[in-house]
């Protein structure tokens, strides 16, 4: 390896391996209160929980929480509901059940115990690399990035000058599947792409992989509904802020780009930088790949051939939902939404068995707040379609249901000005079919990463002010103030046909 893989890291940010960023995110061992409790984020590699797993967040939540289990719009999961008093216990179970950061990213023999427990905390904040949660199964996909994955998550864990770095501060690594989440701007994205010597990634800083209009309104696999098309339009977005492809690495040059990239990002990074957009507002793009070439061996330039550069793979969500065949003959995935992302925990002890009992004894988050169970033998597919729709799961694309998210409301946040849960099950009993809506209790905007086609954003309990994505920042354009639910799904099913391509 060339003495340049080596470079030792700039001192602008000495204290670094010593002071983890402080942060109001959850986390594994940093629960946040809310209205309803303590929130416990559970970060899962690769969206990945086993069925043993599974049972234990259950369990866990049952004794000490609420019993309320979320699936994020990152595929992890949380734990709501935490009681006073029960956070050590509730944590002792999950590190045990191996849904912390692995030991060896934690470094014993420290001054103390507190020491130890932010070391511990920051090495699980930087746990954030998402992939497709059909990786390695997709039919369509360019590579299977699961090892990639693997291989960047003990990376993140193996540095201590990494707990610099934001809880917030993501990766994305796309290996070209059909059911892929690419419209979250990350910090840093890489993209599979075919090139004439074979599968490559591209890469770009802040924001998603450009989407051609052609990447997503190709056929919508075996559910074929004109609600799912436009579910796949409303997925077209640029590059979302970020800067466009900007060159090239091999598979297996993918981590160490990646590490010379958190350097350079912790290098010349402000006190009050949190993220790579924050970076890209203080320097070039030109400044931060010659400052990240000191890493590498490998070229870092930028190649002026990849301007135009978009992802060709059509991205379907649709295909989160329902039976749907997997590259190996004979074997299926099976997915479904839990109403608005949440679980109770004996749907999950439910989950768990069905992985077990007919699949490989795992499910899979993905980052539309559903699950997939993967691995299915053919004659099985009924059967398990059949139980997930009994424990009110939804397994159809057309269900209204599918397409609504909304923040934890004000039974769950103080900032929130309405019920956004109890409103969006209302809505979904009015709402025409295909029409994706976010509600959103304030203006953070916690429950979407992504800018929404229709955003409900509450005014007060009940009332909500109607945005449309328009390339606008934020929530787009305003369309109408103080609507109540039934106002809003009336107006709603007229811009649908308006704007089918909202």
């Amino acid at each position: 390896m060339s003495v340049l893989n080596q470079a030792s890291p700039s001192t602008v940010l000495p204290a670094a391996a010593a002071t983890p960023r402080p942060s109001a995110c959850p986390g594994l061992l940093r629960i946040v209160a809310a209205r309803d409790g303590g929130i416990c984020r559970i970060k899962l590699p690769g969206g990945a929980l086993s069925a043993t797993q599974a049972r234990a967040v259950a369990d866990a939540s049952t004794r000490h929480a609420a019993g309320v289990i979320e699936l994020t719009n990152r595929a992890n999961l949380q734990v709501r509901g935490v009681r006073n008093g029960h956070e050590a216990a509730l944590n002792a179970l999950l590190v045990e059940a191996g849904l912390g950061p692995t030991p060896a990213a934690v470094p014993l023999g420290h001054a103390s115990a507190a020491a130890n427990l932010a070391l511990t905390s920051s090495a699980d904040d930087v746990r954030n690399v998402m992939i497709s949660p059909a990786a390695g199964r997709d039919p369509d996909a360019l590579i299977d990035t699961t090892p990639l994955c693997a291989e960047l998550l003990a990376l993140l864990q193996s540095e201590t000058r990494f707990a610099a770095l934001s809880p917030k501060f993501a990766l994305l690594l796309d290996g070209g599947e059909r059911l892929a989440r690419v419209d979250h701007p990350h910090d840093v994205w890489l993209a599979a792409t075919q090139a004439d010597d074979g599968v490559r990634f591209v890469f770009g800083l802040a924001g998603c992989p450009p989407v051609g209009r052609a990447a997503t309104t190709g056929s919508t696999g075996s559910t074929g509904s004109a609600s799912a098309q436009r579910t796949s339009r409303a997925s077209h977005l640029p590059h979302a802020n970020g800067t466009l492809a900007l060159a090239t690495v091999q598979p297996a040059q993918v981590a160490a780009l990646v590490r010379a990239l958190l350097h350079t990002f912790i290098d010349l990074a402000s006190a009050d930088a949190t993220r790579m957009r924050h970076l890209l507002a203080a320097h070039s793009v030109d400044t931060l790949l010659e400052h990240a070439q000191r890493y590498v061996d490998f070229p870092l330039s930028r190649d002026a051939s990849l301007a135009d550069w978009q992802r060709s793979t059509p991205a379907d969500a649709a295909l989160r939902l329902g039976a749907h065949a997997q590259r190996i003959p004979g074997t299926w995935q099976v997915g479904g939404q839990p109403p608005l992302g949440r679980l109770d925990a004996a749907a999950l002890h439910e989950l768990a068995t069905l992985a077990q009992r007919h699949g490989n004894g795992t499910l899979h988050v993905t980052p539309w707040q559903s699950v997939l169970l993967p691995d299915l033998a053919t004659p099985v597919v009924p059967n398990v379609l059949a139980e997930l729709n009994a424990l009110g799961l939804a397994c159809d694309p057309t269900q209204a249901i599918a397409h609504l998210i909304a923040c934890a409301g004000s039974t769950g946040c103080a900032k929130s000005l309405a019920d956004t849960k109890a409103d969006a099950l209302q809505l979904a009993t009015r709402l025409s079919a295909g029409v994706d809506v976010h509600l959103s209790g304030c203006a953070r905007s916690c429950a979407a990463a992504h800018c929404a086609p229709y955003t409900l954003l509450a005014a007060a309990p009940g009332t909500y002010d109607l945005y449309r994505r328009d390339g606008q920042a934020g929530f787009g354009q305003c369309v109408a103030h103080q609507l109540t639910i039934a106002q809003a799904a009336d107006l709603l099913d007229q811009l649908a046909r308006s704007y089918p391509d909202a």
